[in-house]
């Protein structure tokens, strides 16, 4: 299986996720400001995925000297470790979750002496990591049972292992389902600006033998009339209690073709990207990035000199277009905001 993030003889090593579909490289990070800028250069992507390696991003930060000699300077160094991290991507919820656990971790264990807390630290990042192995693993065979025999099932941008420690939320829903039902296929929208879809998403439909169309974006509307779409699933990056989902930029619009030609629209994430301090979508802080992916591909420019562009790299899909939400405890239908707070009611 793919591995978008490895933990192996005590060191941090990623994909460059850059370099897909033309070259499979790793890289190993060796501080917590490598890890950051992997995540803000998208060398590392995907909200579970980012959020996994920002738990080691803290570790690795702790264990360079100088070292703390107290436990107030180890709490002020995870604090400023995770105020780095936390600036590289401001949708993401997994990252924060990420972060707030090995924070708490840090506070729990102040009894310890600091070797013994650093290494606490590291078991933490483990767990997180083998959380999401095992979170993946549970989503994706309860979005499998959701398709049926000869579905041709369309994504957006890549939620697949690259984005996880793990199988993938919706694409592992995807290669799960070309398992247990026969004909299952995927068409792939090709995912402005970045090509996520066009360059990950295939590369491990691909590795994965499930047969697969790419199409452009604009081409969505064009399919669905002609009803060679029976479902869209998609990931997510941020969940409000009510249902409404920051997912990759032009989510929305998919979602609302999906609901008007009466497609099913599935989300799948993990509990760990509801943000439950956030009643609606309407708060969701969406990231801005650099004009340069709209105005340049491959680094090469594909506009007029000079050219002003905007680009938002995520939008938010309101509840009423979602027909689920698949996650590791179970698919969430409507209402989704008492049927959300029956599911986190139910944890610990």
């Amino acid at each position: 299986m793919i591995k978008a993030i490895e933990w192996t003889k005590n060191k941090l090593f990623l994909i460059d996720q850059t370099k897909l579909p033309g070259k499979l490289s790793r890289f190993e990070c060796k501080t917590a400001q490598q890890v950051a800028d992997a995540i803000a250069g998208m060398k590392v992507r995907g909200a579970p995925a980012i959020g996994v390696a920002a738990a080691f991003g803290v570790y690795l930060g702790v264990r360079r000297p100088p070292l703390a000699k107290t436990f107030e300077q180890l709490e002020s160094q995870v604090a400023k470790l995770c105020a780095l991290l936390g600036k590289t991507r401001p949708t993401a919820v997994n990252l924060f979750w990420a972060l707030d656990r090995m924070k708490r971790c840090t506070v729990n264990n102040r009894d310890h002496k600091l070797a013994t807390l650093r290494d606490i630290l590291l078991r933490e990042a483990l767990n997180i990591y083998r959380e999401d192995e095992k979170v993946t693993k549970a989503i994706a065979a309860q979005g499998a049972e959701l398709m049926r025999d000869g579905d041709t099932i369309m994504t957006h941008c890549n939620a697949g292992a690259l984005a996880t420690a793990g199988v993938g939320t919706a694409l592992g829903v995807v290669v799960e389902a070309s398992r247990k039902h026969k004909g299952i296929k995927a068409l792939v929208g090709e995912t402005r600006p970045r090509l996520q879809g066009a360059r990950l998403t295939a590369w491990e439909l691909k590795q994965a033998h499930v047969p697969f169309h790419l199409i452009t974006d604009n081409m969505a509307a064009y399919f669905m009339k002609k009803g060679d779409i029976n479902v869209v699933i998609v990931g997510a990056d941020r969940i409000a209690m009510n249902g409404d989902v920051a997912n990759k930029i032009g989510t929305y619009g998919l979602a609302m073709l999906a609901y008007h030609h009466n497609i099913p629209f599935y989300v799948a994430a993990p509990v760990s990207t509801f943000d439950r301090s956030l009643a609606s979508g309407d708060s969701i802080p969406i990231e801005e990035r650099s004009p340069l992916e709209v105005t340049h591909v491959n680094e090469r420019p594909i506009s007029i000199a000079g050219v002003k562009a905007l680009n938002p790299a995520f939008d938010v899909t309101p509840h009423r277009f979602i027909s689920a939400i698949i996650t590791e405890l179970g698919v969430v239908r409507a209402p989704f905001d008492q049927n959300l707070k029956n599911l986190f009611a139910n944890l610990v």
